[in-house]
């Protein structure tokens, strides 16, 4: 049977058809829809949104000692999350096939930063694959279970952005049962002490050269002969690219691309007159084939930074014909959605003028005109470390007008840490928890706070005030963000208090409740004095120096209704 699916699909699809038993993520762009999808087999497949990164890792592990086929699924900065685990169970191995997805996303269009995860398959000394299409993210995800198995390794599935979200033909098979094997003590290989690991560590660099014989020969790593005056090494979504630019030229394809095939790659290399590599990002490849002797073009052509496509790549080679560009298509920036209740705290931050520590959410649009209300985003739960570190640099200088703003979702994942340390240390730093009641910039997905899991199971729901009370913290609070006048005397109470305090910021997502009548502008009434635009909100814009609101993307707040002096915003 074909399908014309996406590559975070078509994992979904291959662990179902290797027989994967249990499956963990924490959501994030551009890996979040393979566990939605997986969720689709939950007759066959466990699978559960984790806490974080680090929890998904180590459930997926604990399932593997059992022997049971098991998938982790993360975006790459995920995987710093989840390192120290990754690391221990590359010497530990697998029992069952174990698939480490790390989804990358070169050009950061939804990410801190631009890092190049093959780098970790390398530093833990675990083997690596990487699809080119939907359909290899399929096949190669079954063969990652089988090559774990085969050399008791955990697997690295590098996808990108592009291979992620996608679509392509996929050719989908039946599912292949491997029921878990029965739990066996052996803290030799799976209780990682000093002696126990001196001896798998060597164990890992044998398996490592093992894994190299077999890249030699896998049947992915492939050589496409064509014009030998010129020959590409690449992989991943690079290969696309370089068949569109280059038709004629050989190409060296690789898939499982760590260990690389040191033989086909020189196998390849005495075959033609020059070798190329094309690859986004780091000089992975490129560094590795040089360490071989082989002299090769990189990236003094082919960009460090952002994402490839064909037409960076003819310009990068010099074609002289008509290069396609998309400057002529108007920018469109960011902004929180019309209605947003994360918009009235931003505001009530930048009237008092506060210094605030954001985080890692849609709410980190609040730092952008016109609220400019946040000053910092480092990573998931930063802002509560942040904050606290800014008062004991600056003290009395700062801590009346400083916050700490983490989304409800961010605040399970990694916040909870930073908020004990501060009451453990005497800190007196407010924190802001947006509460929306989902994972909203992934993609909506459930948290420990929702009350219901992936597969739809109700659960225990956790309340934040009860977590912030059980960290010490005496001061909660729970405002209405939509109420501008009680949020921001909250705030303004609570920054000059000498002891933590933690205020709820508490309204379903906009997206996903019924919007209320739109409002509109009197125009005798407005004096175009702009205030309303303050709110940053989408629906309002100014004609002919008056205020209007589009009914179209209004969805009835209030907010600026609230904060308009004359009056000239009603109710429909």
């Amino acid at each position: 049977m074909r399908e014309f699916i996406s590559g975070n699909e078509a994992v979904a699809r291959g662990a179902y058809e290797a027989g994967c038993r249990v499956a963990c993520a924490y959501p994030g762009t551009p890996s979040s829809e393979i566990l939605e999808n997986i969720a689709k087999y939950k007759d066959k497949i466990y699978c559960e949104w984790s806490t974080n990164e680090k929890v998904a890792m180590e459930v997926t592990s604990g399932a593997v000692f059992a022997g049971a086929r098991s998938l982790v699924a993360m975006k790459h900065v995920g995987l710093n999350v989840a390192a120290d685990p990754l690391f221990s169970m590359a010497y530990i191995g697998a029992t069952g096939g174990f698939v480490i997805v790390s989804a990358d996303d070169p050009g950061m269009h939804s990410s801190q930063n631009e890092q190049d995860n093959r780098n970790y398959a390398r530093a833990a000394k675990i083997a690596m694959l990487e699809p080119s299409d939907s359909e290899e993210a399929r096949l190669l995800t079954k063969l990652g279970f089988d090559i774990s198995e085969q050399f008791d390794t955990p697997v690295l599935l590098r996808l990108t952005t592009r291979i992620s979200h996608s679509y392509g033909i996929v050719n989908t098979e039946k599912r292949e049962e491997h029921p878990p094997k029965t739990y066996n003590k052996d803290i030799k290989k799976r209780l990682i002490l000093p002696a126990h690991a001196r001896v798998r560590h060597i164990f890992v660099e044998e398996r490592l050269e093992k894994l190299r014989e077999y890249s030699n020969g896998f049947f992915l790593n492939k050589i496409e002969w064509g014009d030998k005056d010129v020959g590409i090494i690449t992989s991943g979504i690079s290969y696309q690219y370089v068949k569109e630019v280059f038709p004629e030229a050989s190409v060296l394809k690789l898939s499982l691309t760590w260990p690389l095939p040191d033989k086909l790659i020189r196998e390849f290399a005495n075959n033609v007159k020059e070798v190329i590599v094309v690859e986004e990002n780091d000089p992975f490849l490129e560094s590795e084939i040089r360490a071989m002797g082989i002299k090769v073009v990189g990236k003094e052509k082919v960009p460090l930074t952002g994402e490839l496509d064909p037409y960076i790549l003819k310009r990068a080679f010099g074609f002289s014909e008509e290069i396609h560009s998309t400057r002529s298509i108007p920018s469109r920036p960011p902004v929180l959605c019309a209605g947003c209740s994360h918009r009235g705290v931003f505001y009530c931050i930048s009237k008092l003028k506060l210094t605030a520590t954001g985080d890692i959410g849609c709410y980190t649009l609040g730092a952008l005109p016109p609220l400019n209300a946040l000053d910092t985003c480092v990573c998931m739960g930063a802002s509560i470390g942040n904050s606290f570190g800014l008062e004991l640099a600056l003290g009395d200088e700062i801590r009346d007008r400083l916050v700490a703003v983490i989304g409800d979702s961010t605040f399970f994942h990694s916040g909870i840490t930073g908020l004990i340390d501060i009451v453990y240390n005497r800190g007196t730093s407010t924190v802001i928890i947006l509460d929306n009641f989902t994972t909203a910039m992934t993609g909506h997905q459930e948290h420990p706070g929702t009350g219901k899991t992936l597969m739809g199971e109700g659960t225990r729901k956790i309340a934040l005030e009860d977590i912030a009370r059980a960290c010490g913290v005496e001061n909660v609070y729970v405002v209405d963000p939509y109420n501008l006048k009680e949020t921001e005397e909250v705030i303004k109470r609570e920054v000059k208090r000498r002891e933590p305090s933690v205020i709820i910021a508490r309204r379903p997502c906009a997206l996903r409740v019924k919007p209320e009548p739109p409002l509109r502008v009197i125009p005798e009434k407005c004096t175009g004095c702009k205030l309303c635009l303050r709110l940053g909100c989408p629906a309002i814009s100014m004609k002919d120096d008056k205020a209007v609101i589009d009914k179209y993307l209004c969805n009835g707040c209030g907010m600026c209704k609230q904060v308009c002096l004359k009056d000239a915003i009603v109710n429909e």
